[in-house]
């Protein structure tokens, strides 16, 4: 078989493959972007696969004129910089001891060891720059077929390395066949070793549940993880029962890995996933909202139109109800308006925290009037109330 590789930028790199053919190297697209191609999705990253050491593929970068990136030299990994773009290169490579997480390697020239220490046998692909494949493990199929396997023994591989074990729903959620079920070695491997998940550190599970929750429809996976109790493992009392829902309620929108993740739920997302101070923020603001408030006019005031829509999504899931035109109508006027009574207005009239109060009172009054009270009669409410 035969892939394009126009879309793997083959005309950028077309002077790298060159100058490695020219000194006596392979050098071959591998993994993702085969992967990727193969299964006709969209291309993100571009990896690369030699059978030159880093001290050559410097010399060849030397050449070219192009500087080079040490962004994993240990594991033989060296970033070609085109311009704005990088390209990482990887020596052919074996891997002798892991510890779980980290691997000691030994670099070779054989692609079918480099691909027999790969996780899964669509990621064990390689083409040339012409898009010929080179297809060692038999993943080629299995990437047709939107089948997802590991490489050889499933709890060998994840021993290795027991990030695999998110790794494994994640690329199922992108890339695997619902109709199929998934993998049953790979979902029994996973629940055996999923105390392994305990070793690796918070941030890298974070970036993987998101990943995951990026998906189209992650719902089966997360249900997957749930059943297995991995999901409770790494974001305690969270559920994926709702999830399917809102993947239908979302129907037609880009998927949102934090609205999902609010969705979800769980004891302290940002401890337990190292989230950032911003994600951990809007986390909690499309719960709150979700949860608290029943005017859609207020979920789009409070957090803006795209996301108020998302607050407002999560509460029609809550209440098992599909959102309406009239409530999208009504998140977007919310999101344009501006309360009448501003701060200022109050200041003869309360002071230090009171103030604040009697500003969100009046916001609040506003809003359940459908915006139809004017400012004269919202300081006339609070002055009443004191």
């Amino acid at each position: 078989m035969k892939i394009a590789t126009e879309e793997l930028d083959r005309a950028i790199l077309a002077p790298i493959f060159t100058e490695f053919f020219r000194a006596g190297f392979k050098l071959l697209y591998v993994g993702g972007c085969v992967r990727n191609a193969v299964m006709a999705v969209n291309v993100t990253d571009i990896d690369l696969a030699t059978d030159a050491t880093t001290l050559q593929m410097c010399e060849i970068a030397a050449a070219l004129d192009v500087r080079v990136i040490s962004t994993g030299e240990a594991h033989g990994t060296l970033t070609f910089q085109l311009g704005k773009q990088g390209y990482e290169i990887t020596t052919f490579r074996q891997d002798i001891r892991t510890d779980g997480r980290h691997a000691t390697v030994a670099f070779g020239t054989s692609i079918e060891v480099d691909a027999a220490r790969r996780d899964f046998t669509m990621n064990a692909l390689y083409a040339d720059v012409v898009g010929n494949l080179i297809d060692p493990l038999g993943g080629l199929e299995d990437a047709k077929s939107h089948r997802l396997r590991f490489i050889g023994d499933a709890g060998s591989r994840i021993a290795e390395d027991y990030l695999r074990i998110l790794r494994f729903f994640r690329f199922w959620a992108w890339y695997g066949d619902p109709d199929q079920g998934i993998n049953p070695e790979g979902l029994a491997a996973s629940a055996e070793l999923q105390s392994g998940l305990d070793m690796i550190s918070k941030e890298r599970i974070g970036s993987e549940l998101l990943k995951m929750l990026s998906a189209p429809n992650p719902a089966p996976a997360l249900s997957a993880m749930a059943v297995t109790g991995i999901l409770a493992r790494i974001l305690p009392g969270a559920t994926a029962r709702d999830l399917a829902f809102l993947v239908e309620v979302e129907r037609g929108l880009e998927p949102d890995g934090l609205r999902r993740l609010a969705l979800l739920g769980g004891e302290a997302p940002q401890a337990h996933l190292r989230l950032s101070n911003a994600a951990a923020k809007h986390v909690e603001q499309l719960r709150y909202y979700g949860q608290n408030s029943e005017l859609a006019l207020a979920h789009g005031f409070a957090l803006g139109d795209e996301h108020g829509w998302s607050s407002w999504l999560l509460r029609s899931v809550w209440l098992e109800n599909m959102p309406a035109p009239e409530d999208r109508q009504a998140v977007s006027l919310g999101a344009l308006a501006t309360c009448p009574v501003r701060a200022e207005d109050l200041k003869g009239l309360f002071g230090g925290p009171a103030l604040g109060v009697a500003l969100r009172q009046a916001q609040e009054a506003w809003l359940a009037s459908h915006m139809q009270l004017e400012k004269f009669e919202l300081i006339a409410q609070l002055r009443m109330a004191r």
